[in-house]
């Protein structure tokens, strides 16, 4: 006795695609999030000669957010240490990048943070 199969595929279909949607999501997302931390690290780059130069913290922060190109430059949270009254020529300062990294995939609610140090000697 022969059966009819003809919804067998349609049925194999609905149930791999959602797997294979997800994971093409999430490999754009792995893509996203390589790119959006390498501009903050530039960005991190940028601002951390201007602050060896002797830029005041409104030079630094606008050079981040400026330079920062991945994302929303507002969402950016620029720390330098020390703060730039009490740095001494020959000494290091570092500043310290974050950034909210929202995921386009479903499993993910929550923003990721991206943080980035860059170091260099004050001029």
């Amino acid at each position: 006795m022969i059966r009819e199969e003809k919804g067998q595929s349609i049925v194999e279909f609905t149930l791999v695609i959602p797997i294979l949607l997800l994971l093409l999501v999430g490999i754009f997302d792995v893509g996203k999030l390589t790119f959006e931390y390498s501009s903050l690290h530039f960005s991190g780059q940028e601002s951390v000669r201007v602050a060896g130069l002797g830029g005041t913290f409104d030079e630094i922060e606008t050079k981040a957010r400026n330079s920062f190109n991945a994302g929303d430059g507002t969402k950016l949270t620029v720390e330098p240490l020390p703060p730039p009254d009490e740095r001494v020529s020959g000494e290091y300062i570092t500043i310290t990048l974050t950034y909210p990294y929202q995921p386009l995939t479903p499993l993910f609610t929550d923003p990721i943070e991206l943080s980035v140090d860059s170091t260099i000697r004050v001029e």
